[in-house]
């Protein structure tokens, strides 16, 4: 079998015969030579056809963008032009002289769009329409690098912290939040619901294990049409026990937060240029209680939020422009929300029952996580359960938790998908979804 290099190896080979595969992102004939970029999943390099290889040149012919090839050639320098940038992702100064060429897969019909362009101008929903293809397009592919690299970075920050990894079901016999956004499917002879949170899994997994996370779906049936919102998404959930207060837990979330973008700083320096964006700075995140700032909303920006209501997407673009400014911080944690705005689970404050001990973590102007202290107490729990309107015996499983000498404990959920969104500065939160499902969207 021929041992394959990618073509990040490349540069270290000048002189030598390699083998790569990849697939063609652009020809290009002058005179009698051909030129082709060549991709694989770590970068792209310049193929030269000449003429004295005739039996290549026959090969190339018929060689367009997206075939799939093998090639053998020879690693040459190529000196970059002067004053030109290095290409992203691209082995400076080297190309490959071809000796063999090999299509190992071609498309059976014209391409719908050009993922070969840097930019493509593209309505979204052309993207959408033909995503296998786009996902091949050099930005929408490094959206889902960085995406992956967050991803490893948030495993690895939570066995640090001694987490372990759970996986909770998402067929669940009962709605988990007590709300109306969930989906109903039918499960044989009856009625099932698809899991708004893993919540109360996490929960009870942290009466065994102490600090758990989890990666894994969360559904939510918003018929919302806003560019943060999707019907699908991936959450990254924690929960950890034996806290004295809720500011453990967002302590432990600030730390995970500058641990992750330190990483993609670290491994993600090509794909952050295709964006111009850059890692937020490592400075201490700002705490800012709800109420105050419901007042530098009014004072500084001329925005009234009623009493007792939730802040709104501009109050958050706008607060996070506030921490900014202030803090020289792209995060903001809004805490102490009113109870009433907030999941029946949350602890009240002992003081002002009111107030809850709450949080939500803004990041860029955008709400990227919620979290909180959670009610432990069964008896607590049932109380509050029915001041909301609602039924225990319908959350039985849940209060059960509790009984069996849980601690103190809280935790938080994280939507994935919006840190990359407000990282790299996407207009939607569906370009950093591989296949997105929203209110009309159940294909591809």
């Amino acid at each position: 079998m021929t041992e394959r290099t990618l073509i990040r190896e490349t540069v270290g080979k000048v002189g030598e015969l390699v083998h790569l595969s990849g697939w063609i992102s652009i020809r290009r004939d002058h005179g009698k030579l051909v030129f082709f970029e060549l991709r694989d999943r770590t970068g792209r390099v310049q193929l030269v056809v000449t003429p004295e290889k005739g039996d290549v040149i026959e090969a190339a012919k018929g060689i367009r963008p997206e075939y799939a090839v093998t090639v053998t050639g020879l690693v040459k320098e190529r000196p970059a032009k002067k004053g030109s940038e290095p290409v992203p992702m691209s082995p400076d100064g080297v190309e490959i002289e071809v000796t063999a060429l090999a299509v190992v897969g071609k498309p059976s019909e014209d391409l719908p769009i050009d993922v070969s362009q840097s930019d493509m101008h593209l309505q979204l929903e052309t993207l959408l329409n033909h995503r296998t293809l786009a996902l091949r397009q050099e930005k929408v592919a490094a959206i889902f690098r960085i995406y992956s690299e967050m991803l490893r970075a948030y495993d690895e920050a939570m066995r640090a912290e001694g987490f372990l990894e759970i996986k909770t079901p998402k067929i669940l016999g009962a709605s988990t939040e007590g709300g109306a956004n969930f989906f109903r499917i039918k499960y044989f002879d009856r009625d099932a619901y698809l899991a708004q949170s893993p919540q109360f899994y996490k929960q009870a997994a942290m009466s065994a294990y102490e600090r758990v996370f989890e990666v894994g779906s969360v559904f939510r049936a918003e018929p919302s049409y806003t560019t943060r919102h999707v019907t699908e998404y991936t959450g990254l959930d924690a929960e950890m026990g034996f806290i004295e207060n809720v500011e453990e837990v967002m302590a432990m979330l600030e730390k995970t937060m500058h641990r992750m973008f330190r990483h993609i700083g670290e491994h993600c320096q090509a794909e952050l240029m295709l964006f111009g964006a850059t890692v937020p700075a490592d400075v201490p995140i700002p705490r800012i209680p709800l109420a105050d700032a419901f007042a530098i909303l009014k004072e500084k920006y001329g925005k009234e939020i009623p009493d007792g209501e939730d802040i709104d997407s501009e109050g958050e673009r706008l607060i996070g422009e506030y921490a900014k400014e202030q803090y020289g911080s792209d995060f903001v944690f809004l805490t102490q929300y009113p109870t009433a705005v907030r999941a029946f689970y949350s602890l009240p404050n002992a003081e002002n029952p009111k107030i809850s001990e709450s949080y939500d973590l803004v990041f860029r102007g955008l709400e990227i996580a919620s979290g909180a202290q959670r009610i432990h107490d069964p008896e607590l729990l049932i109380r509050v359960i029915r001041e909301r309107g609602l039924d225990p015996d319908t959350f039985k499983d849940y209060i059960e938790i509790f009984k069996y000498g849980a601690p103190p404990h809280g935790g938080w959920g994280l939507g994935s998908e919006r840190i990359v969104q407000k990282l790299l500065g996407l207009a939607s939160i569906k370009e950093a979804i591989l296949y997105p499902r929203d209110v009309k969207r159940l294909t591809p």
